[in-house]
């Protein structure tokens, strides 16, 4: 048992190295402290740091709510919110204070104390994801500062740990309402997110065979090489585990078209329908806070995280590399949202069970036997070569199909009725 212990002890400390989180650079530039205050100073910067994270994160929901509103406006031909602030810039921010002022209204024969706390739980653990995510980096003498909270040696463990604990608390607001349509909305959504983990879990995990490693920022260090080294070009199954996370992901986030949980036909607005004011508020922001932070996951595990194009070449530490990846799965997500209809709750099902999880089994035993047969280092051209050649040669196939169907249907012609 001690055995176990120190095992788990090991696990969970920070990755040492010659890089350095986001703590360690506010001591270096911050001013010295007394000297009563010395001993402290590690423990102060890591507050420190931690305050600049939770008043930043909470911002990425607003641009989001703005932009989703302007993508959706764009696709339906419509000019979106225009009228408070430039452009309608401000209309989230007035929104959001609108909300602040609504009136708090409690089911009277809810769960007052499950009601008060589950968008507390919701939005707490959607942000914490964003602890061991890396942003960036900057190079300061000898020493590399990661633009990351903390950096665990078991970083992509925590955040899976994290984000499941969502749906315990979807599973609270749905209860404690006393409603119908909350507790379906809410059991939707529990059956939804567990079976989702699933495929979200084995892609992950096919690859953290390619890198051997849970680290984060040790995983961005694996594709610093250039667009050739993102674990999305390694191997033809790394491919393949790339777009099985993003619409798993999708679902986890309850997105259109796997937003069951909250099908405003069938359920009013689902787990949160009897919430209101700053609460109801809290299950946006945890909604776009989860949306950013898969993204900026998918970005990291498969798209170089804030590695840059060529190699060497990082505007900035990485960071606005970084952000410009992580917004464009966010637009593919609102563009999807914005173009296909919602699923029905068995083609739901149907698709993880039968499709995505085969699949994601398949991808693991193939990534083994591509390591065994062309080397456990993908990133020599006798594995590369070949996995970029099928890549390309898959996606060609893939695009032929789709245009021969498209240019292949025939438009069915009504005759003109006869006079």
């Amino acid at each position: 048992m001690r055995q176990f212990f120190s095992i788990v002890e090991n696990l969970s400390e920070v990755a040492v190295g010659s890089s350095k989180p986001l703590a360690s650079l506010l001591v270096e530039i911050l001013p010295p402290l007394p000297a009563f205050l010395e001993e402290y100073e590690q423990l102060l910067a890591m507050i420190t740091a931690c305050g600049i994270f939770v008043a930043v994160v909470p911002l990425i929901p607003l641009v989001l709510v703005l932009a989703e509103r302007k993508v959706s406006a764009f696709i339906q031909d419509r000019t979106g919110p225009m009228r408070v602030g430039p452009w309608g810039i401000l209309q989230t921010l007035a929104d959001g204070v609108k909300l602040l002022f609504k009136e708090d209204l409690i089911p009277p024969y809810g769960d007052r104390v499950l009601f008060r706390i589950a968008p507390y739980i919701i939005v707490c653990f959607s942000l914490a994801a964003f602890v061991a995510i890396p942003f960036g980096a900057i190079d300061l003498g000898d020493e590399q500062y990661i633009f990351i909270v903390s950096n665990l040696n078991i970083g992509i463990f925590y955040i899976l740990a994290v984000s499941s604990v969502i749906v315990i608390g979807i599973i609270m607001a749905g209860w404690a309402s006393n409603s119908k349509w909350s507790l379906l909305g809410s059991l939707r959504s529990a059956a939804q997110m567990v079976s989702y983990e699933i495929p979200v879990g084995l892609s992950i995990l096919s690859v953290i065979m390619l890198v051997q490693t849970l680290n984060m920022q040790g995983i961005v260090d694996q594709q610093g090489s250039g667009l050739h080294s993102w674990l999305i070009f390694r191997t033809p199954f790394s491919f393949v585990a790339f777009f099985v996370f993003f619409i798993s992901a999708i679902a986890e986030v309850n997105r259109t078209p796997f937003d069951l949980p909250e099908a405003e036909s069938e359920l009013v607005a689902g787990f949160h329908t009897e919430y209101s004011g700053m609460r109801f508020a809290l299950f946006f922001i945890a909604e776009y806070a989860n949306m950013f932070a898969v993204c900026a996951i998918a970005a990291t595990l498969f798209l170089g995280g804030w590695q840059g194009v060529l190699p060497g070449i990082d505007i900035l530490g990485g960071l606005p590399g970084f952000v410009f990846k992580t917004l464009f799965l966010v637009f593919v997500m609102m563009w999807i949202r914005w173009t296909l209809p919602r699923l029905r709750v068995d083609q739901l099902m149907n698709l993880c069970w039968k499709y995505l999880i085969p699949v994601s089994f398949f991808n693991i035993l193939g990534v083994g036997i591509w390591m065994l047969v062309l080397g456990a280092d993908t990133m020599d051209m006798k594995s590369l070569g070949p996995s970029l050649v099928i890549i390309v040669l898959a996606v060609f196939i893939l695009l032929r199909q789709v245009f021969k169907g498209v240019s292949g249907t025939k438009q069915e012609t009504i005759p003109a009725p006869s006079i």
